[in-house]
């Protein structure tokens, strides 16, 4: 019998594209936003226009090539320069013609003028502020219905109701099934009774498809009419091709056996794992039908492995197909919804007013109040597009109801920490409290003295995908490598001071580092009050992770350079530098120790001049020394200050091994 085709419709929104899904996001946008800046000035290109001239992007695809934004050969160059620029399009930092619209034209500059600070109510860095303004404005088209996420998310997040926040679960399965406003409030109600123990995700997730027309039609078409492999395919609505459905039908088949046929034989039990094996998501099948992951225990001991599940409760044919029906639909938008999560994560961070924490999402301070004040009028817009997109529109081009006084938000402050606010300083100065609890909360957790080393073995090691996997993976190695130095310096030093402050690096509300264009660039800085163990001063510390011969024409002399201008600016001799790296250049070391004899001289003004400078040059494997031994900047200070001081030793590299390397060990 043959049967009409039943279309696949969206049920569920996802931020930008699949084909889009790359690390260091906020680095690879601003890349990408400069080399599609020079492609277009080139004069083979600027007059050409993109959409359908495969000779062109394939061209723009070499050009990324030949600046190391991608490496080896893809089999489509024009699909894949594409899906490299999709994301941009999706943000509205270009056009559908890949030229840069104006939000991306003032993002390019900002990135490229390396001034991130904060210029806005929200108190988010500037970068962060121009994708949230994109971000309010992005929209979905689900089914041919537009649904703004951002503005969806925000009005969940301060839902009285939610205690200001969605567990990861929820952002994952639930969140991108809001996509118009009956489901969305639907999709609220659902999380209550969830947390209630009244509900689970999966049958959330079910109550959003068995909405939709399509699937109950599917659904009664299989109800009314005996199984065929046809008429699972037709019931499955592969969103590619019927045909990625036919393994289905011999799914039911053994799984009608073992249910209601109560067919638990080894042969059974073989044949139906060999239908698992043959299914996609075999792993997420398996786990919906057994307590166990081993085959032979299935296989030998089906009763007790048997899973309850909404197959288990079938006693006849009609319950068994709407409950496959229903599994068979569950898993495929269970597996889609975890697939787009890293997405959505990754595109609504950018604004950085969300929180990542405890397998929680919820907003941070300011961005909470600010909300908070104009939720009610701004989520009236939630449904409807914005013509904005590709400008860099101030906040109330976007939408009226974003004007919001700091005042406002001072009263909310208050009323929720129940304290006396008087401005905006103020307000800083408690976010700026709130920061410090949650940075030593995550060192606690995720920078112990164990995992730091591990870290730093890494760094030497350079497993990138590791590191990144327990760092982040919005920053490259080298900033990852400054973030560590920072961190691991911060413990050293007993925790004090504004390190968040010290480290020159762009940092996530999460306060991870993330990359920039022009990364790599930071050097960190500590300030240090005069104690009974050293005298007021500076520490500038240096990191690279470049190797010997690169570190040698990178870094003798910006390392140099930075520390003089630093003393001849402050006047205070005490102050010094470290330089960190996992290899060190032996040519650089005797640099640096000569430095201690050199004279630097102001270049613009050759009467103003310093004498000696300490520049203490550290392998990683020192900075696991000093995690080991457990030392403290005290001890430190005082060991490189006799190490600098040291006049017996002439020769660097014995003076090095010596009186650096050789006695950090020993430091009491």
């Amino acid at each position: 019998m043959l049967f009409d085709n039943i279309a696949f419709k969206s049920y569920c929104w996802c931020l930008g594209t699949t084909s889009f899904r790359t690390k260091n996001f906020n680095r690879t946008i601003e890349l990408q936003l400069a080399l599609l800046d020079q492609f277009w000035k080139l004069a083979d290109n600027k007059d050409e226009c993109w959409i359908e001239n495969t000779e062109l992007q394939e061209r723009y695809y070499y050009f990324l090539q030949d600046n190391n934004f991608v490496y080896g050969d893809a089999p489509n160059p024009a699909k894949d320069a594409r899906e490299k620029t999709s994301g941009l399009v999706d943000l509205g930092l270009i056009t559908a013609g890949r030229k840069l619209t104006h939000a991306g034209g003032d993002l390019l500059k900002l990135s490229q003028s390396l001034d991130f600070s904060s210029d806005n109510i929200l108190q988010i860095p500037a970068d962060s502020f121009i994708y949230l303004k994109q971000l309010l404005k992005m929209s979905s088209d689900v089914n041919g219905n537009n649904v703004r996420p951002l503005i969806v998310l925000l009005r969940i997040l301060l839902d009285d109701a939610l205690d200001g926040y969605i567990t990861k679960d929820e952002f994952t399965y639930l969140l991108p099934l809001c996509v118009n406003h009956d489901e969305t409030e639907d999709v609220v109600k659902n999380i209550i009774s969830i947390r209630q123990g009244c509900k689970t995700i999966d049958e959330a997730i079910l109550d959003a498809l068995m909405h939709m027309d399509n699937y109950n039609a599917a659904l009664n078409l299989l109800l009314n009419h005996s199984v065929s492999k046809e008429l699972i395919c037709v019931v499955g609505m592969n969103r590619k091709s019927r045909k990625y459905d036919e393994s289905y039908y011999w799914l039911y088949k053994t799984l009608f056996r073992y249910y209601i046929g109560n067919d638990l034989s080894k042969k059974a039990m073989t044949e139906l794992y060999a239908c698992l094996d043959k299914i996609t998501l075999s792993t997420a099948w398996k786990k919906f039908l057994f307590k166990s992951s081993n085959k032979s225990q299935i296989i030998n001991n089906p009763v007790a492995n048997k899973r309850a599940n909404l197959l288990s409760r079938c006693t006849n044919e009609q319950q068994f197909k709407e409950a496959f029906f229903k599994t068979m639909h569950l898993l495929k938008a269970k597996a889609t919804l975890h697939d787009y999560y890293d997405l959505n994560k990754r595109y609504l961070s950018t604004a950085d007013v969300l929180l990542f924490e405890d397998e929680k999402v919820y907003l941070d301070i300011v961005p909470k109040q600010f909300f908070a004040a104009c939720i009610e009028n701004l989520y009236e817009e939630a449904y409807v597009s914005n013509d904005n997109l590709a400008c860099n529109c101030n906040l109330l081009d976007i939408s009226d109801a974003l004007l919001v006084s700091e005042t406002e938000i001072i009263q909310a402050i208050e009323e929720e920490y129940h304290i006396d606010v008087d401005n905006m300083d103020e307000v800083k100065s408690i976010v700026d409290k709130q920061r410090y609890e949650r940075l030593n909360s995550l060192i606690d957790q995720k920078f112990t003295d164990e995992n730091l080393i591990t870290i730093l073995n890494l760094l030497d090691e350079r497993d990138d995908d590791t590191l990144m996997s327990m760092v982040t993976d919005n920053a490259d190695a080298p900033t990852i490598f400054e973030y560590i130095l920072a961190i691991l310096w911060y413990k050293i030093s007993d925790r004090k001071g504004k390190v968040l402050d010290y480290m020159k690096l762009s940092l996530d509300t999460n306060l991870l580092p993330k990359s920039h264009a022009a990364g790599g660039e930071a050097d960190i800085v500590f300030e240090y009050n005069a104690s009974e163990s050293y005298p007021k001063h500076t520490l500038l510390i240096e990191a690279t992770l470049a190797d010997k011969n690169n570190q040698r024409r990178m870094e003798m002399e910006p390392v140099s350079r930075h520390l003089g201008d630093h003393l001849l600016a402050t006047g205070n001799l005490n102050s010094y530098c470290v330089f960190a790296t996992n290899n060190l250049n032996p040519n650089v070391i005797s640099d640096f120790r000569h430095r201690k004899d050199s004279i630097y001289y102001d270049p613009r003004n050759i009467t103003q001049s310093i004498k000696g400078m300490k520049i203490i040059p550290l392998e990683t494997g020192d900075l696991r020394t000093i995690i080991r031994n457990n030392k403290h900047y005290a001890e430190l200070y005082q060991y490189f200050e006799n190490a600098y001081r040291d006049e017996n030793i002439q020769d660097p590299i014995t003076w090095w091994l010596t009186c650096l390397r050789g006695k950090l060990n020993t430091i009491v």
